[in-house]
C-alpha cells in the first residue's frame, strides 16, 4: 500500500545532535479529496532494545540514567529505570543489541531472541526499534556495566514480579520496558 500523498516539502529545521525536519504535503482524505498538513519530524536512526532475564533466580537486569526529555516532562529527578537500548549505528540489530548489553550492565549474553519491532512515537519520531531478549547468569558479567563516554548508568537488578509492579505504581514509565517486562510476563518465561 502506497502513501497517499501528493506535494511534499521538506524543510531541514535542524541537523544539530539528530535530523529534524518540517514536512508540508497533501494528504488523500477517504472522500477522495485532500487536505494539506505539516509535521515535524524528529530523525535520529533505529534502535535496539534488550531485556536480560534469569530464570533460576527470577530477575531482570535493567538500567537507571537520566533522561532529560523526561525531566522537562515533570519528572523531579531525571532518572529513568529501563532495558538497556541504543542506536544501530550503522550494526545489524542484533549486533546493537548485544553492544549494548555489555556496555550498560556488563553482561556478554549468549543467545539472543528477537521479539518484534515497533514505531515508538511515530507521529513525531522515525525511529524503529528492534526488540529483543536474552538469559543471562552471573558468569557472564565481564564488566561492571555503567556505559561509555558521557554516559553514567546504574545497573539495577530486579525480581521479575518486583518489575513488574513497579510498572503499575509508575516507578517504571520507559515504554519499551514495559513492553518488554509484558512479554516475559505474557509468555510465562519467569512463571
Amino acid at each position: 500500500m502506497s502513501a497517499k500523498i501528493e506535494n511534499v516539502n521538506k524543510e531541514l529545521l535542524s541537523d544539530n545532535w539528530y535530523v529534524l525536519n518540517k514536512y508540508t504535503f497533501d494528504l488523500k482524505r477517504k472522500n477522495g479529496g485532500f487536505v494539506r498538513q505539516m509535521r515535524e519530524v524528529y530523525d535520529r536512526g533505529n534502535g535496539a532494545t534488550i531485556l536480560l532475564y534469569n530464570r533460576d533466580k527470577g530477575t531482570v537486569v535493567l538500567t537507571n540514567q537520566f533522561r532529560m526529555p523526561t525531566y522537562v516532562n515533570g519528572n523531579q529527578s531525571g532518572m529513568l529505570l529501563e532495558a538497556c537500548a541504543g542506536l544501530l549505528d550503522g550494526d545489524a540489530a542484533e549486533q546493537c543489541a548485544r553492544r549494548e548489553a555489555i556496555e550498560e550492565t556488563g553482561f556478554q549474553v549468549g543467545e539472543v531472541k528477537k521479539i518484534f519491532e515497533a514505531y515508538m512515537s511515530p507521529g513525531g519520531v522515525t525511529e524503529l526499534i528492534h526488540f529483543f531478549i536474552a538469559e543471562y547468569d552471573d558468569s557472564q558479567r565481564h564488566t561492571g556495566g555503567g556505559g561509555v563516554e558521557d554516559e553514567d548508568i546504574e545497573v539495577v537488578e530486579l525480581p521479575f514480579d518486583q518489575a513488574v509492579a513497579m510498572i503499575a505504581d509508575g516507578r517504571i514509565k520507559d515504554g519499551k520496558t514495559i513492553m518488554l517486562l509484558q512479554y516475559l510476563q505474557i509468555n510465562r518465561l519467569l512463571a
